[in-house]
């Protein structure tokens, strides 16, 4: 092909274009070039992967699945928390009758377990020098809060089946209002101090009256000194525990 040289842009573009095919063809361009796109590929898909999280469907469902878990799990834990509370509250009434009991038989003299109205709760305790009162050094316990101490009748269901087990002895509650019971030196009951041998039996309710249906707990105190530990569901029947 012949150029005449008094056409210098047709000059210009023939040598242009030939330029532009023979880098086109050079095989050092479209590898450095192929190079180039591959790292990029490379690089974009990495940043893609390092941003990736949840949708905003997924986080939604994530959400309902918990509220829907935590609905399922809340009632449970709070029927088992009330069973530990009153589960607490009549062990409390136990160990303070068993401690007195002791103190009694380990001094060799006559004691009185008391429980006394405080506040909206009860105290029970040891009542070593027999004055009356609970004194802050003499031991004693609070029973308050959700569980407390109840008088027989109301929401408590009748110990029919703990008379019956007892061979259908009478039950004389000393929950619900300010009470005493004497220990002797051998352990057993005496109805006040010097006073005789007793032979009734005695019951401490415990519950809350605004709640029936975490059920009810009780505390028998033989003649002899012992304790029994009963429990029932709202409406009864009682069942021994301990």
């Amino acid at each position: 092909m012949s150029v005449t040289s008094d056409c210098p842009w047709l000059y210009n573009c023939t040598e242009l274009a030939f330029r532009l095919v023979s880098w086109n063809k050079d095989p050092r361009f479209a590898l450095g070039r192929g190079k180039t796109l591959a790292k990029s590929a490379t690089r974009s898909g990495t940043r893609r992967s390092a941003t990736a999280g949840f949708s905003m469907v997924e986080l939604v469902v994530s959400i309902c699945l918990m509220l829907i878990l935590t609905a399922i799990a809340v009632p449970s834990l709070m029927r088992s928390l009330r069973a530990y509370q009153l589960n607490s509250a009549v062990a409390s009434v136990s160990d303070m009758l068993k401690f007195t009991r002791f103190e009694a038989v380990r001094r060799n003299t006559q004691i009185n377990f008391r429980d006394l109205a405080s506040g909206t709760g009860w105290l029970v305790g040891t009542d070593l020098n027999n004055d009356g009162v609970l004194n802050p050094t003499e031991k004693q316990q609070m029973i308050a809060g959700y569980a407390i101490l109840l008088p027989a009748g109301g929401p408590v269901p009748p110990p029919n089946a703990i008379s019956a087990a007892l061979g259908g002895a009478a039950l004389v509650p000393l929950s619900g209002a300010n009470n005493s019971v004497t220990f002797d030196a051998r352990g057993a009951i005496r109805q006040g101090i010097n006073g005789p041998v007793s032979t009734s039996m005695y019951i401490f309710y415990v519950g809350n009256a605004n709640d029936p249906d975490s059920g009810y707990r009780a505390v028998v105190l033989l003649p002899s000194g012992g304790t029994q530990t009963w429990t029932a569901p709202s409406g009864g029947p009682w069942r021994r525990v301990g």
